[in-house]
């Protein structure tokens, strides 16, 4: 029986996780040793089903029920054009191998050189500002058009964008789901998903085909999105959340972190903040990632990008509306604080807010209004004519 199959049959083993195959196989040398062992050699934690499935397997072996389901398992994949990645495979991510216990398995749709390709992971808030929406667009167009692949979990929000913005960068993109490869979670990013395969990009599960979305399964997506990556980049993400985890998963694999600063009065940049005083690198342009991640395409630190936008190339704004972009600022503000800054009368001041927003440069947020991304690089610009 080769590897793959032992592997499978192995991993459907009832009561057995990554955590205990990895301990069974450390302990005994292989997954098919394992399936060889006698059940009291293996642990009193393994239930009574589990026992009488090996107890089967090691009379049947591939007649027996875990046998069946591993060539079952191998021909639905082959179906589904799905690559199945067993951990000394010579196309599975070198970097994955290298954190602790990782896969043993890696499910694979699209293009399974791309895991091979220098990631950089991008997550945050699923319910982002429109500005963090922007950031995590544009950071990961300028990072894919420089050569890296960007990695993200496919959900809604910052997920969604960063694979975007990749596509937008004219690169390639990597989505690991919390499910099987064959179900996309959520349903709302099933076109995405056909895009980032059309891209040769690449749709990443250690999870069985048919999985469906489970709370705990997305702990283990997280620490493969770290573990595929050079870095990760957090755009925006409250204290408590899961791209916070994946944050703390990427330093415990010594690998690095980065994070935009916002506003201290914005919920979602709290866990931006939290991280970089934990020792995330603190970035405002896709060219500090760069340099920090060093060699392989510092070219791109002295290339105009995304983040190079010209005061030419921004919308034909009026000196009012101009003004109120600086008002703006970096803040959240409120209508009476813009009033008093600007000493526009309430009415023009809401008109030439609507037609920043329409223009894609403000959003409304409970409090106030704040610049987007693009609203943000644009004062930039005004502020260093300015000076």
């Amino acid at each position: 029986m080769d590897a793959l199959t032992a592997t499978l049959s192995l991993l459907r083993l009832e009561g057995i996780g990554p955590g205990l195959y990895w301990q069974l196989v450390e302990r005994f040398g292989s997954a098919a040793a394992v399936l060889q062992q006698s059940p009291q050699n293996l642990t009193r934690k393994l239930p009574e089903r589990a026992r009488a499935q090996l107890l089967e397997f090691q009379r049947r072996e591939l007649d027996s029920e875990l046998g069946k389901w591993a060539l079952a398992e191998r021909e639905r994949c082959a179906e589904h054009c799905v690559y199945l990645l067993h951990r000394d495979d010579d196309n599975y991510p070198k970097l994955l191998k290298e954190i602790h216990r990782p896969p043993p398995l890696l499910y694979v749709s699209g293009n399974p050189h791309t895991l091979s390709l220098p990631q950089v992971a991008v997550v945050g808030a699923r319910r982002a500002t429109r500005a963090g929406l922007d950031n995590a667009r544009d950071f990961s167009a300028d990072l894919a058009s420089a050569g890296f692949a960007i990695t993200s979990g496919l959900a809604l929000g910052v997920d969604a964008a960063a694979h975007s913005g990749a596509l937008k960068g004219g690169g390639k993109t990597i989505a690991v789901l919390g499910t099987g490869v064959d179900r996309v979670y959520p349903v709302r990013n099933a076109v995405l998903t056909e895009q980032i395969l059309a891209a040769d990009g690449a749709i990443v599960s250690e999870m069985p085909l048919g999985t469906a979305p489970e709370a705990a399964n997305f702990p283990r997506r997280n620490r493969v999105i770290s573990g595929l990556s050079l870095g990760t980049l957090l755009v925006e993400a409250a204290v408590r959340s899961g791209s916070l985890i994946t944050a703390r998963l990427t330093l415990e694999q010594n690998r690095e972190v980065f994070a935009i600063p916002g506003s201290i009065h914005n919920p979602m940049a709290r866990g931006c903040h939290h991280m970089i005083k934990h020792g995330a690198h603190l970035v405002e342009t896709s060219a500090d990632i760069v340099e920090q991640l060093g060699g392989l395409l510092s070219g791109m630190a002295s290339q105009p990008g995304l983040f190079e936008e010209t005061v030419s190339e921004a919308p034909d704004l009026s000196a009012d509306q101009r003004q109120l972009v600086q008002a703006l600022g970096g803040d959240l503000r409120s209508i009476e604080q813009l009033a008093r800054d600007t000493g526009a009368e309430a009415g023009d001041l809401m008109a030439s807010l609507l037609q920043l927003e329409l223009e894609g440069l403000v959003e409304q947020l409970p409090g106030g209004y704040q610049l987007s991304g693009r609203g943000a690089r644009l004062f930039s610009k005004l502020s260093a004519l300015a000076g």
